[in-house]
C-alpha cells in the first residue's frame, strides 16, 4: 500500500469541502427543477435539511448526493444532468452521474429509483418521489418516508441519522406504530438504545 501524506488541519480545505459537495447537490437539483424532472433529494442531505428544521446544531456533513428519480424519467433526468456537465455512469449496479469527466465515483450523485427495492432483501422499496416536498433549496423526501427508508436500509449510518431525528425531537415513541413489524422493531430498539 502506497504511503499516505496527510497535511496539516486547514479549515479552509473543511470548508472548501463542504462547499463543493453543496454545490454539486444544487447543480443537480437546479438541472432536474429547469427540466421538470420530479426528483426528491435522500440520505445524508435529506437527513440534514430535516435536522436543520429542528435544531441547525444536529446537523453533519455527508459527503454523498442521493437523489430519488423515477425510472420513466430517468433519460430525461440523464438529458438535465449532462446539459449541467456531469457524466452519467452505471457500474457495480449502480446509477450515478459523475461531476465531470475524470471525476471519481465520490464526486458523483447517486441514483435510486422511486418504488423499487434496493436490495432484493429489503422489507420494502424505495418511497414514490411524490413522497416530498419542498425544503429551502431542493425538494426533499418526507421525514416519515425518510426514515422509512433508513430503517429499511438499517446500516449503521442509517441507524445514526434515525438517532440524530431523535436527538432533535422529530422522531419519539409514538414513531413505530407508523411501520410495519420489521421496522418497527428496528426503530424501537434504536429508541431503547440512544448510545448505539
Amino acid at each position: 500500500m502506497a504511503d499516505i501524506v496527510i497535511g496539516e488541519v486547514s479549515w479552509e480545505r473543511i470548508v472548501s469541502a463542504v462547499e463543493k459537495v453543496r454545490e454539486r447537490l444544487l447543480r443537480a437539483t437546479t438541472a432536474l427543477e429547469k427540466a421538470g424532472v420530479p426528483y426528491a433529494v435522500i440520505g445524508g442531505h435529506a437527513v440534514a435539511e430535516w435536522v436543520t428544521r429542528a435544531n441547525q446544531c444536529g446537523v453533519r456533513n455527508t459527503p454523498d448526493v442521493n437523489i430519488l428519480l423515477r425510472r420513466v424519467d430517468f433519460d430525461a433526468a440523464k438529458v438535465a444532468m449532462e446539459a449541467a456537465g456531469f457524466v452519467y455512469q452505471h457500474a457495480a449496479s449502480i446509477d450515478k452521474f459523475l461531476d465531470g469527466k475524470g471525476a471519481k465515483a465520490r464526486d458523483a450523485v447517486h441514483v435510486l429509483f422511486a418504488g423499487e427495492k434496493v436490495r432484493e432483501e429489503y422489507v420494502l422499496p424505495t418511497p414514490e418521489v411524490t413522497e416530498s416536498e419542498a425544503g429551502a433549496t431542493f425538494r426533499v423526501l418526507s421525514l416519515e418516508a425518510l426514515v422509512r427508508m433508513k430503517l429499511t436500509s438499517n446500516r449503521d449510518k442509517d441507524r445514526t441519522h434515525v438517532r440524530d431525528f431523535i436527538d432533535v425531537g422529530l422522531v419519539d415513541s409514538s414513531w413505530p406504530a407508523k411501520f410495519p413489524p420489521e421496522l418497527a422493531s428496528r426503530l424501537q430498539h434504536i429508541l431503547d438504545t440512544p448510545d448505539g
